[in-house]
């Protein structure tokens, strides 16, 4: 697989920059999917988060409803819905209507994290213990199916061709997407340690299905591309602090960059921070190709789900416009 044969794609968290609301955040998300659409990405998807000053992405389902309302063609959609925090039904639902609205352009991913803190994930779950996942595809897949779920139905839904991709940060995920014949999305972009062993998996143990006759591996990968070494080192200390407010468990909202991390982060955060970001391509054009044709040499990715932390509007839509650029030559 080389680069230029690989899909590219946006993964977005919809970030609050500091000094915006929730609903100024919305509107450049919708503005970003407009410029990828015009660039070539593949599919715009929205991740499901909670509890977070940081991130808008909680009401994943609406905002997807949104992005797919301001672009035309880009395929949209979940990476992903945490299927555990949701009564399937209301997913076959959600999607079906969708689906309706924005016909052969809606994607369903789903996961099995909580996507928030263990706090927040039992006020999601009011308490209930969750169901195995297994049990929640199940019955999701039987909505989404020409005949009845036990006499219940999901108008829309059912009957609905919606393509559905296992998310996933382990090897649980992994063999799940192996036995149901699903593609496979990796969150190598803040799980990279994890993702050599759940690929092999995924290869070895895949069955074909109807969506998918052999395997098909997204991978999650930050990327900052600027004009030169120096300004994209200086425009990923906003992608630094984000996860450092992570490490930290702090709330804060997208930082603008700063000259240099040494006096915001100690050695040990540091560390932290950068242990768990081995897929993260910052540089020129020339030097980000280098390192995501490798990537996509070593682990024969088909698709790049890319994800971007630049506090400026015009400098992350010229960075997205760099990828593209070096995706096709």
């Amino acid at each position: 697989m080389s680069l230029q044969q690989t899909a590219f794609s946006v993964l977005d968290l919809v970030p609050i920059r500091e000094g915006e609301s929730a609903k100024e955040a919305i509107a450049q998300s919708g503005r970003l999917a407009q410029h990828v659409e015009q660039l070539g990405y593949t599919r715009y998807w929205l991740a499901e988060h909670h509890n977070s000053v940081t991130l808008a992405s909680s009401a994943t389902s609406i905002l997807i409803g949104y992005i797919a309302s301001q672009t035309k063609h880009i395929r949209v959609g979940a990476g992903g819905i945490m299927l555990p925090n949701h009564a399937p039904l209301v997913v076959a639902e959600q999607f079906g209507t969708l689906d309706a609205m924005y016909p052969q352009r809606i994607d369903l991913g789903i996961g099995r994290a909580p996507g928030t803190d263990p706090f927040t994930a039992r006020a999601l779950r009011r308490g209930a213990a969750a169901e195995p996942l297994d049990v929640l595809l199940d019955e999701l897949e039987g909505y989404f199916a020409p005949t009845a779920s036990d006499g219940v139905r999901a108008t829309p839904g059912e009957y609905a061709n919606i393509p559905r991709f296992m998310l996933g940060s382990s090897t649980y995920s992994a063999h799940v997407a192996a036995q149901r014949g699903m593609p496979y999305a990796f969150a190598s972009h803040f799980a990279p340690d994890a993702f050599e062993e759940p690929l092999a998996i995924y290869r070895q143990q895949f069955k074909p299905s109807a969506q998918c006759d052999k395997p098909y591996v997204a991978a999650g990968v930050n990327v900052i591309v600027a004009d030169t070494e120096e300004e994209a080192a200086y425009l990923a200390t906003t992608f630094y602090q984000f996860f450092l407010t992570i490490v930290r468990r702090s709330h804060q909202k997208i930082q603008p960059p700063v000259s240099s991390m040494e006096q915001i982060w100690t050695s040990f955060e540091k560390d932290a921070v950068l242990r768990d970001r081995r897929f993260t391509f910052i540089g020129t054009k020339d030097s980000v190709k280098e390192q995501l044709e490798a990537f996509v040499a070593i682990h024969q990715v088909d698709e790049l789900l890319i994800v971007t932390y630049i506090y400026d509007e015009y400098l992350k839509q010229r960075s997205y416009t760099y990828i593209a650029e070096l995706m096709r030559t």
